[in-house]
């Protein structure tokens, strides 16, 4: 990988175990911020994401007047922001998608994003995944199915599952394209830094206005909706994506996705504190099913370094 600076596979492990726990807090603020404002769909999920990136990049404005512009490689600002852009897109389809299905299941079927990193890496960067990396993936995407089919039946909190589960799909070829992106950039001279400051930022001024075409509005809201939308800036975007981020500089963008496929696991951990969300025994099945193929995998991309 593009770095200067080895690291040992140890504390990449740990940087990625601590991203994935505070990536699976997501949902779970996402849900108590829409079960507070008591509003649900597309508008008041593009407030979510706005806010989410906003406070983001404003906590990340400091490190702008560090980037070494006159050191970035061609293509690097443009790598950064179409990254910004696709991250525009699966914040606005997740979240969505959070206001029409489960937790478990929206999380399961946003992680399936190794199948689509390691289509796009083998088209894009010629990365063939070996055969038990592909065995592990397969595995654990028949684990994510599993969950996803378990857990889409109609209820109150969950009222069309179908229309979520697509979103939070949507959500995960665009995750796909985000991670790719911001390896390019970040292969062309950006730090880290300065590469999510840039990604962050884009988005969020994309998204700023959107609410607005929906008559949706950022004030009115109880307070408690705010600390939640600022926590979301917090774990999740700034300690969670940023931890994956960095990792891609260590090893592959199809093992980092890869090891995300145990949010779903975490996700509904908290669900169950929370929301008292009890998984069913096939969600369990299928959680086991999703860690022995990350496991495998993780075996197959060690086996080709």
């Amino acid at each position: 990988m593009n770095s200067s600076r080895p690291v040992s596979l140890n504390l990449v492990g740990i940087v990625l175990f601590v991203g994935v726990l505070a990536i699976s807090t997501g949902s779970i603020l996402i849900r108590l911020a829409t079960t507070e404002a008591e509003v649900q769909g597309l508008g008041f999920s593009l407030v979510m994401a706005a806010a989410r990136l906003t406070f983001a990049a404003l906590l990340l404005l400091p490190s702008l007047p560090k980037i070494q512009w006159q050191n970035l490689q061609p293509g690097a600002i443009l790598f950064a922001c179409l990254a910004g852009v696709t991250l525009t897109f699966h914040f606005a389809a997740w979240i969505t998608s959070l206001s029409y299905t489960s937790i478990a299941a929206s999380t399961t079927l946003v992680t399936t994003n190794p199948i689509w990193v390691a289509l796009f890496s083998w088209i894009w960067l010629k990365e063939r995944p070996t055969k038990l990396t592909t065995l592990g993936i397969l595995i654990a995407l028949g684990g994510g199915i599993l969950i996803g089919v378990a857990d889409s039946n109609p209820g109150v909190s969950n009222p069309n599952p179908t229309l979520g589960n697509i979103l939070a799909l949507i959500g995960a070829i665009t995750a796909s394209l985000y991670l790719m992106l911001g390896r390019e950039a970040q292969k062309r001279g950006f730090r880290l830094g300065g590469y999510i400051t840039v990604a962050y930022s884009l988005a969020a001024i994309l998204l700023l206005p959107l609410p607005q075409f929906l008559n949706t509005s950022y004030l009115g809201y109880p307070k408690i909706v705010y600390l939640y939308l600022f926590l979301m800036a917090i774990l999740p975007q700034l300690v969670g994506h940023t931890s994956l981020n960095w990792a891609l500089n260590y090893i592959s963008p199809t093992l980092v996705s890869l090891v995300t496929l145990c949010e779903p696991i975490g996700a509904s951990i908290l669900g169950y504190i929370v929301f008292q969300e009890i998984p069913s025994f096939l969600v369990i099945i299928g959680a086991i099913i999703i860690l022995s193929g990350v496991a495998i995998a993780v075996l197959g991309s060690q086996s080709s370094g």
